[in-house]
């Protein structure tokens, strides 16, 4: 199973020291070449995002930045899982690794699957 893995940096704490930058690093170099993590890159910032929105099939187009938006994503992760269980795990060890912030995990489903009941 694929889930992706995402986080936000709690936005009173201080930036990542360079210690733990390199921390970060080694471990998502380990977990690419573990072949558990696919693909993972952080994100920028809503101030030079861009929000689509389709209503009765008229699609806008707007250039951030977004004084709205409340949560920032910081980072994600597609990752290889055996169960949500794992995935749990490995989000955990991200996170005692990267500080204070949150993460949300999310199922991805692959071509032929069916979605699990809620």
């Amino acid at each position: 199973m694929k889930f992706l893995m995402i986080f936000e940096s709690n936005p009173s704490a201080p930036p990542p020291s360079l210690e733990t930058l390199a921390k970060l690093g080694a471990h998502t170099q380990k977990m690419l070449a573990s072949g558990t993590v696919v693909l993972t890159g952080g994100v920028v910032r809503p101030s030079r995002g861009i929000q689509m929105k389709n209503e009765g099939g008229k699609v806008t187009v707007t250039d951030g930045p977004f004084a709205e938006s409340k949560e920032l994503i910081d980072g994600f992760a597609v990752v290889n899982a055996n169960s949500k269980e794992e995935a749990i795990a490995l989000s955990t060890e991200f996170l005692q690794i990267a500080g204070d912030g949150k993460g949300e995990i999310l199922q991805i489903f692959e071509p032929g699957e069916v979605p699990p009941p809620k």
